[in-house]
């Protein structure tokens, strides 16, 4: 069933479905992780109900366009819903495709791209499709992630993204493999004093080596 949620950020809300896979605080720490330049042209990959583009859009200033891309039929027709409430059409277009075939006109065109990817190992176990698909690495490797990102950035573009703590060598790695240079890290724990469960990424395309490792922070 489809609720709406406000946002919490001025008046803008969201559309949720309570039957399938809703957006985590995860979401909302990658949105706020950059800071959005004038004229930004932002994606955000495998977007889900849209969250990140539009907690990120809610937060900043002189966004000059952010475009969705989501796989799944149901998310994306939802996050149209959602950009048609918050009376963003001029701003925010929604793609029902998958990352992995973003056509050519998107080539070399945004400035920041965002993506909250499926990130873990395994398969459907028990959770439904829909939401396998969400959380695990079915329809989309890391690696496919970071080629079309790098294929889509603009040359000094930035990729932000969250994935698991364990795999934060391989993500740099990848990165680093496909011309997105790792410039800004975070480890993200759920608690004060214990493991960190995810990483908080920031690759620019063509940057320089050099890798800023912020203070470990807790999602309290």
């Amino acid at each position: 069933m489809e609720v709406i949620e406000d946002l919490l950020i001025g008046n803008y809300r969201i559309i949720q479905d309570t039957e399938r896979y809703r957006f985590t605080s995860d979401s909302v720490l990658l949105s706020r992780f950059v800071k959005a330049k004038r004229g930004e042209v932002v994606a955000d990959f495998c977007s889900g109900s849209g969250i990140v583009g539009l907690h990120f859009y809610a937060e900043n200033t002189g966004i000059k366009s952010v475009t969705l891309f989501e796989m799944q039929e149901e998310l994306a027709r939802m996050s149209e819903k959602t950009v048609a409430l918050n009376g963003l059409e001029s701003v925010f277009t929604v793609e029902h495709m998958r990352v992995q075939e973003i056509p050519a006109n998107y080539i070399e065109k945004f400035s920041l791209i965002f993506c909250n990817p499926p990130y873990e190992r395994g398969g459907f176990e028990n959770a439904q499709a829909d939401k396998a698909a969400c959380r695990k690495e079915l329809t989309l490797t890391l690696e496919e992630l970071c080629i079309s990102a790098s294929r889509c950035l603009k040359y000094g573009g930035r990729f932000a993204l969250v994935h698991r703590a364990d795999r934060a060598a391989e993500v740099l790695y990848t990165l680093h493999a496909h011309g997105l240079e790792p410039k800004k890290l975070q480890f993200v724990s759920g608690n004060a004093g214990t493991k960190p469960y995810c990483v908080l990424v920031v690759a620019v395309k063509g940057g320089k080596p050099g890798l800023e490792v912020l203070p470990q922070t807790a999602n309290v």
